[in-house]
């Protein structure tokens, strides 16, 4: 497979090769750039419509091209629906049709990707799977807490970020059908709605949470009562076996006991060498 025609076509005739020089290069280069995302949402909306049902549909959001050309062609040939975006306004213009998964670099030409990871979450349903160099620890944690799925630093495994990507895709369908089934569960002095993936307060208004507060928050009132390992929640607020420090449940636990006060008894208990649960049975 020709990898290189396959990137072009799927990006509707962009042109990534100019590298920065190509934002840099005056009002030509402006004018040329906007009739190439023009072409773009054009074979983006052919491609939408003549999509095979039951193909997931990916965002390649990385500003190197030739790291995107090599995510768009192996997720391509691995049966999915790749669309590559160099920018924040590309991505942006391709979440217009329905995304499930975006693979999002942090350092893109025209804004940060934590930034951008907020738009995402705010307007889409799409999980996030950070692909970058920045292999801080405290970059790790705030992608995971903002709205990550995954945090994965390059160099890229293939075959990894191929399961990664199932893993979510398949994780957020159990979910949609777990939410259809169930969709709101009461418990002390709230509510929590999972189809909308919204808390409510005594008072009817909504408790704000990051997407691994809720999550945490979800699994626990789910356990009804029943403890759960830090392991397990680990792998529930970032989809991962064992990649992320236990410090950032213990961190996501303090948070959410923060946010959920009202009733003077803690909602999280801590469970001595398991974990945590939902501590509203021992109310007297």
């Amino acid at each position: 497979m020709n990898v290189r025609s396959h990137d072009s076509a799927l990006r509707g005739g962009l042109n990534f090769q100019g590298g920065p020089q190509a934002i840099q290069g005056g009002p030509q280069a402006i004018q040329g750039s906007q009739a190439h995302r023009i072409s773009k949402t054009v074979v983006d909306s052919a491609r939408q419509e003549l999509r095979p049902a039951g193909r997931e549909r990916l965002i390649v959001v990385e500003d190197d091209p030739v790291t995107r050309t090599m995510l768009v062609g192996y997720f391509s040939e691995n049966n999915f629906d790749v669309v590559g975006a160099g920018s924040c306004a590309e991505c942006r213009q391709a979440l217009r049709a329905r995304t499930d998964l975006v693979f999002l670099d942090l350092q893109l030409p025209d804004g940060d990707g934590f930034d951008l990871a907020k738009e995402i979450q705010a307007t889409s349903n799409a999980g996030i799977i950070f692909v970058t160099r920045r292999d801080t620890d405290v970059d790790r944690i705030l992608g995971l807490e903002i709205a990550g799925d995954h945090y994965v630093t390059k160099p890229i495994n293939l075959r990894d970020l191929l399961a990664r990507a199932r893993s979510v895709l398949r994780r957020r369908s159990l979910d949609r059908k777990a939410a259809r089934n169930h969709n709101s569960i009461a418990f002390g002095d709230w509510i929590i709605d999972l189809t909308r993936r919204e808390l409510l307060g005594s008072d009817g208004k909504p408790v704000a949470l990051t997407r691994a507060e809720f999550d945490l928050l979800a699994a626990l009132v789910g356990a009804d009562g029943r403890p759960l390992s830090r392991d397990y929640l680990i792998e529930v607020v970032s989809n991962r076996q064992a990649e992320v420090d236990i410090r950032t449940v213990d961190a996501l636990v303090a948070r959410l006991r923060r946010k959920l006060v009202g009733s003077g008894t803690p909602v999280i208990a801590t469970v001595t060498g398991v974990g945590y649960k939902l501590a509203l049975s021992e109310r007297p």
